[in-house]
């Protein structure tokens, strides 16, 4: 790890990670993507054959339901038990977190009030490289569900023999979710929103990726909506005197176990930073003077990933603004948060924590006003109205309030 302290200009470059452009990138997924939407399930086929090695045909595109069905046959009956702890933790976070409409009205007769409607269909990114990601089937899947989401079409790229790992098609079965299909990259993310002969399109994607993936995400937002523009994983780490340094080293290899990730630790401690700069080879070490600076650091790094591990953390807790998820203690290494606790692990990266946050149902739930207002209300709105539609130019929109007060009875 490289020691650097919060005045150095690696650490200003360090917040600014996530302004980096890939040009190449970018140029890329736009000709992928306006070729899906031309040509649709042709060139599905065509990337599945070119970027996968896998020849399909269009009508081998979606995963039959007997593939689904028999996924269990390659599944272990205590990971299905597993799964099942999982899935009770994170119906029993999200329900809590549900959305209830409300409604007021005041003694003028103005009603005013919320309804919360859940997404008609959401398409899902199930990454699948050298590992499929199974844990990200249900911390996507869950929350959309919850939400009311009544149609969920999961993508993830295929297998060399042409199949899908029956890991994520087991899991996909106990969460009911029977539209699957085999296509990766930026092609699927093109598919979902655009829709193919095949592939349906959707209201809005969500689910990491590669940076291919992520790109698309991001040209396609305003076809459809998206949860993130997500980057590679990362963490970041307060720690001083009192943390157990073999569990700081451990926290900061697990995330060298992502393909590009980010450790970061923060201490005020400098025998723990250089321990840690002598056996983590990448990443970075700031030293700071004490916890309460280690908090504004890390505000300003607006992690994904948070662990703060000193005595008594949940004093420093009111301090965090900015963070995808936070971590506190020594017994809560971010894999708890991964697989198990109950909040999705999809979460904001690149320091986008300081405006976005982590997946949830109000995620696959549209927000509606609901406005009501009586003849005495209109009435006493009548001269705001006025003025403000004169200054703006727009008459008639106030014609439209005098219409009902000087016409009828």
């Amino acid at each position: 790890m490289k020691i650097i302290r919060p005045t150095d200009p690696a650490f200003v470059r360090l917040c600014q990670r996530g302004l980096i452009r890939r040009t190449r990138i970018e140029r890329a997924v736009q000709r992928i993507l306006e070729d899906v939407r031309l040509r649709g399930d042709e060139a599905l086929v065509r990337y599945t054959r070119r970027f996968d090695h896998v020849r399909l045909t269009a009508k081998h595109l979606r995963v039959s339901e007997l593939e689904i069905s028999g996924a269990f046959q390659h599944v272990s009956p205590q990971l299905v038990a597993h799964l099942q702890l999982v899935i009770h933790n994170m119906e029993a976070f999200y329900r809590r977190t549900l959305p209830k409409p409300w409604k007021r009205m005041n003694s003028d007769g103005v009603l005013l009030g919320e309804q919360f409607t859940p997404l008609e269909r959401v398409g899902i990114y199930i990454p699948a490289g050298t590992s499929p990601l199974i844990s990200t089937v249900y911390m996507t899947v869950i929350p959309a569900k919850l939400a009311g989401v009544p149609r969920i079409v999961l993508v993830t790229p295929p297998t060399r023999q042409g199949t899908v790992d029956p890991h994520i098609l087991a899991v996909a079965n106990l969460l009911n979710v029977t539209e699957v299909y085999k296509v990766g990259g930026a092609q699927a993310i093109a598919a979902l929103a655009f829709g193919t002969k095949t592939v349906p399109k959707v209201d809005k994607i969500v689910g990491p990726g590669n940076p291919y993936v992520v790109e698309a995400k991001r040209q396609v937002f305003g076809y459809v909506g998206i949860d993130l523009v997500a980057g590679p994983s990362e963490v970041a780490i307060i720690a001083n005197r009192s943390a157990d340094p073999q569990h700081v080293l451990a926290d900061l290899r697990a995330e060298g176990e992502h393909a590009n990730g980010l450790s970061v630790l923060i201490t005020p401690f400098k025998g723990l930073a250089k321990l840690a700069a002598a056996q983590i080879p990448d990443g970075y070490c700031i030293v700071v003077n004490n916890v309460e600076e280690a908090v504004d650091v890390a505000n300003q790094l607006a992690p994904e990933h948070l662990q703060i591990n000193v005595n008594s953390p949940r004093r420093l807790l009111r301090r965090v603004r900015h963070a995808g998820a936070i971590f506190l203690g020594p017994y809560s290494p971010v894999a708890v948060g991964d697989y198990v606790a109950g909040p999705s692990h999809v979460l904001p990266t690149g320091g986008t924590a300081r405006a976005f946050s982590g997946l949830g149902v109000e995620d696959f739930m549209k927000r509606t006003h609901v406005i009501t207002y009586s003849r005495r209300a209109l009435e006493r709105a009548r001269a705001p109205i006025a003025e403000l539609t004169q200054l703006e130019g727009l008459p008639r929109h106030y014609e439209s309030v005098a219409i009902r007060l000087d016409h009828c009875p």
